[in-house]
């Protein structure tokens, strides 16, 4: 049984269990509802949204608040010798998915 979740406008293939980061959440809560479903598949059946299923969340623990690699940019202009290097770190946010909430 999995889903395809949308946070901040990416799309994240999720199952019971499974730890993901998604992008930097403003938040103080330890529990979050993903409610912008637009996937599950179940051993029998699969439903679609149109673009969101109405019945169906997924309930995640917030783990931690993790900085992703450092990304390295290097703005070069030619034959001017000049140079500016500059680098970024993406913020995340690692949760775990508790469970996928199935309503009537």
């Amino acid at each position: 049984m999995f889903a395809i979740i949308e946070s901040g406008n990416k799309q994240h293939k999720v199952e019971e269990g499974m730890t993901i980061e998604v992008d930097l959440l403003q938040t103080d809560k330890k529990k979050i509802v993903f409610d912008h479903v637009l996937l599950f598949a179940n051993d029998k059946d699969i439903q679609i949204g149109q673009p969101y299923l109405e019945n169906v969340t997924v309930s995640a623990k917030v783990v931690d608040e993790v900085k992703g690699e450092k990304l390295q940019i290097l703005r070069f202009r030619r034959r001017k010798h000049s140079m500016r290097k500059i680098g970024h770190r993406q913020k995340f946010t690692k949760v775990k998915i508790e469970k996928i909430n199935l309503g009537s």
